[in-house]
């Protein structure tokens, strides 16, 4: 057995489906299984049972998998001294993020990133959802809420504000709502309700009572896409959609939502110092955007 059988067994563990650990190490499915497969054979011992949902750890593979993560923390403990040691900081960072967020804020800055961090490479997990630090989907995450379990430690990063937003189009054809009650009368942009991935998300009913969705999408970019569209009314977060040539505010000084945006990290790799110059960057990225992020109250 070496370290990289260890690694493998440890990403097969968080990620139950071959393909996710495969992409996760850059190998192809084929060959983890034939990997996996030896490391039990070696072992003589079955560590996982293959079901529906994938690959679930029996009883033996639990232990082993405990094993080895006392052998991955010790190594990362190492780690995190060598990047005291005054060393530029390198390596790659996956950071776990918001799909709109990662498209209009984050995105962008990187290459101010990279000017400042060359020796630092980033995987930037953009989706809707988040990815799991806890589990190691990620390295670190920006979540909506402040996490409550896991080995993490997290900070706010800023709060942030949304407000209604359609296009020309849209407002000439149906007019401009003057009052929240009136959006009633509107075509509205929303979640999915049963795929919304997080409570913060669901902003209508802060808004007025008894409103219905009629166009509903799980991703933030499509809703946006609608809204431009002129297909209706969305609520979309103010450093998406306010530099929008395309769409316009509505009811800013009736309707403003504010939400959070919190920065988690595994306890294990916060002292590394290519994590801490990501963490700095996005401090500074937010205070820079703040007027844009979190505009002040007309």
């Amino acid at each position: 057995m070496n370290w990289d059988d260890l690694k493998l067994l440890l990403e097969i563990s968080r990620h139950a489906k071959l393909s996710d650990a495969a992409a996760r190490t850059g190998l192809d499915a084929t060959t983890v299984g034939r990997r996996l497969r030896r490391l039990e054979a070696d072992l003589g011992l079955s560590l996982f049972e293959r079901t529906r949902r994938g690959h679930i750890l029996t009883s033996a593979g639990e232990e082993i998998v405990a094993r080895a993560e006392a052998i991955e923390q010790s190594a990362l403990e190492i780690y995190a001294q060598a990047d005291t040691g005054g060393m530029e900081a390198s390596g790659r960072v996956r950071l776990g993020v918001t799909e709109g967020l990662a498209n209009s804020l984050i995105a962008p800055a990187l290459a101010g990133f990279r000017d400042r961090y060359p020796a630092i490479a980033l995987d930037l997990i953009a989706m809707s959802g988040f990815a799991s630090v806890p589990k190691r989907e990620a390295d670190m995450a920006i979540m909506l809420a402040r996490p409550t379990s896991g080995r993490l430690k997290v900070r706010k990063l800023s709060d942030y504000a949304l407000h209604l937003f359609a296009s020309p189009a849209y407002l000439a054809r149906k007019g401009v709502p003057g009052a929240p009650h009136e959006l009633a009368a509107h075509t509205l942009i929303g979640y999915v309700d049963d795929l919304i991935y997080s409570p913060q998300l669901r902003y209508h009913a802060e808004i007025a009572p008894g409103l219905s969705l009629q166009y509903c999408s799980p991703s933030i970019i499509a809703q946006l896409q609608m809204a431009r569209a002129g297909l209706g009314i969305a609520v979309l977060p103010n450093f998406m959609a306010a530099r929008d040539e395309t769409l316009r505010p509505l009811l800013k000084d009736k309707v403003r939502v504010e939400r959070s945006f919190w920065l988690s990290t595994h306890e294990d790799l916060a002292p590394l110092a290519r994590i801490r110059a990501l963490s700095e960057f996005l401090g500074e990225l937010f205070e820079t955007h703040r007027e844009i992020v979190l505009p002040s109250h007309d």
